[in-house]
């Protein structure tokens, strides 16, 4: 178990992380905009230099205050939970399109996080919207509410599968990266809901 620490100032020396990191963001800004320009003419990369200033001074970002704590075994188990459900998640909505076409029904749905960790908020919205059928929509943030297209939806039961399949990538993202605090909340959900982690 590795602890990864993402806050920009945590303790001594905060002001000499936050210059590493802005030198870092303002370089890979840069070599951004070369790639995107396609040249490594002295235009390219002097304007290069002046538009990742900019964007760093004009758009600062906050200081991340989460931690991180990487489960290796849970993140491979993560990874393999991924792919196998990728597999079937293609293969249902392959059979949607087969067999109903434009009739194949979809529908928008809410479902509630329990975890209130902006590095894992973004993980489970990246493992909700790899799944093929379900796309997230928006993110209530202060809520704690993904808004997920998915795909199929024909009854209440799908819905609430659907939500499910949602919860289920918040377990795993937390599982395989989440702090002792995040699992704890997450096991008050699930024993809220009468169901102890799958």
């Amino acid at each position: 178990m590795k602890s990864v620490e993402t806050s920009a100032d945590r303790g001594g020396g905060g002001l000499p992380r936050q210059a590493v990191r802005r030198w870092r963001l303002l370089v890979w800004l840069w070599l951004l905009w070369i790639v995107l320009w396609g040249s490594v003419s002295p235009v390219v990369l002097v304007t290069g230099l002046v538009v990742a200033g900019l964007v760093l001074l004009l758009f600062p970002l906050p200081p991340h205050t989460h931690r991180l704590t990487v489960h290796p075994l849970w993140a491979v188990a993560m990874v393999g939970h991924l792919l196998v459900d990728l597999v079937g998640s293609a293969l249902t909505v392959a059979r949607e399109a087969l067999l109903r076409g434009p009739r194949a029904r979809a529908a928008v749905l809410e479902a509630r996080l329990e975890v209130d960790n902006d590095l894992l908020v973004t993980a489970a919205a990246q493992t909700t919207a790899l799944t093929p059928g379900s796309l997230v929509l928006e993110i209530d943030r202060a809520e704690r509410l993904f808004y997920v297209h998915a795909l199929p939806v024909r009854d209440a039961a799908e819905a609430e599968d659907q939500r499910g399949d949602v919860r289920d990538a918040e377990r795993w993202v937390v599982r395989a990266f989440g702090t002792a605090e995040d699992r704890r909340s997450l096991l008050r959900r699930d024993g809220r809901r009468g169901k102890g982690p799958r």
